[in-house]
């Protein structure tokens, strides 16, 4: 039986702004993706949405990604690579005490938005990431860095020395080289739930997807990720929950899946 973890992004709601549905989705997902304070979230929110994980019995991960809560992370910023390594160990460090406080252990770290394309292909920045994951692991811990399939952010844990998952998009839209096609360009999220479903079947059992040119791309992905913003994110991930019980693919959480 094929297995693979689902993840959202999520906990970006921050003071009065609220944003998606998060007790609700979390109820289909098996890893959380928790955003840090600086392209959204606080304090309280991720206080709250770490204990949804706990009662949901979600793994629990850090979301770094750049310091803009106006842009919600998805502007291009230019920093240094060291500045990006601190921004992310401090990141990572600010939801520790969250996840120890509720018993849970961080599993994962997934950069959000601008920052998780820009390292997917640029190898300073990927590097960068994977050195902060690296220096914010714990003794005996085996913190996964989670990556675009195919991406310079999956080559940077392992140089890195970081375990890394492939992550697969069922509601985006793929360029021929396997990137994502950037938000605002026509098509570029996919909202038909019967496609989406169908999209996260092909790429975790047949390791195939069609590309918005109608190529054909080869693609690993150990982990989905259903995006918490998206109208409607809830039915996206019964759809693809109901698919992947159809097709006899099993939904664990990530260490499970990589045998960790």
């Amino acid at each position: 039986m094929k297995r693979v973890d689902v993840n959202t992004d999520t906990g970006e709601s921050f003071g009065r702004w609220r944003l998606g549905d998060d007790e609700s989705l979390l109820r289909y997902v098996s890893s959380a993706n928790i955003a840090c304070g600086m392209h959204a979230g606080d304090p309280l929110v991720m206080d709250g949405t770490v204990a949804a994980c706990a009662k949901h019995g979600v793994a629990a991960g850090a979301h770094p990604g750049f310091p803009d809560l106006q842009g919600f992370g998805r502007r291009e910023f230019k920093m240094s690579p060291a500045e990006i390594e601190a921004y992310v160990m401090y990141q990572v460090g600010a939801l520790r005490p969250f996840l120890d406080s509720r018993g849970l252990v961080m599993t994962h770290v997934k950069a959000h938005g601008s920052l998780y394309n820009m390292a997917s292909v640029q190898d300073e920045m990927a590097l960068a990431i994977a050195r902060g994951v690296a220096r914010s692991t714990r003794k005996g811990e085996r913190l996964v860095l989670v990556g675009l399939s195919g991406s310079r952010l999956l080559w940077a844990g392992e140089k890195a020395g970081v375990p890394t998952a492939a992550e697969g998009f069922c509601d985006r839209a793929y360029g021929a080289g396997g990137n994502l096609v950037p938000r605002g360009m026509p098509g570029s999220v996919i909202t038909d739930l019967d496609q989406i479903a169908a999209r996260a079947v092909g790429m975790v059992r047949d390791g195939r997807l069609t590309a918005a040119d109608g190529s054909q791309l080869e693609l690993k992905v150990d982990t989905v990720c259903i995006h918490s913003d998206t109208p409607g994110a809830t039915r996206i991930a019964e759809a693809v929950n109901g698919a992947f019980r159809a097709a006899a693919i099993e939904i664990v959480q990530l260490h499970k899946v990589l045998g960790l």
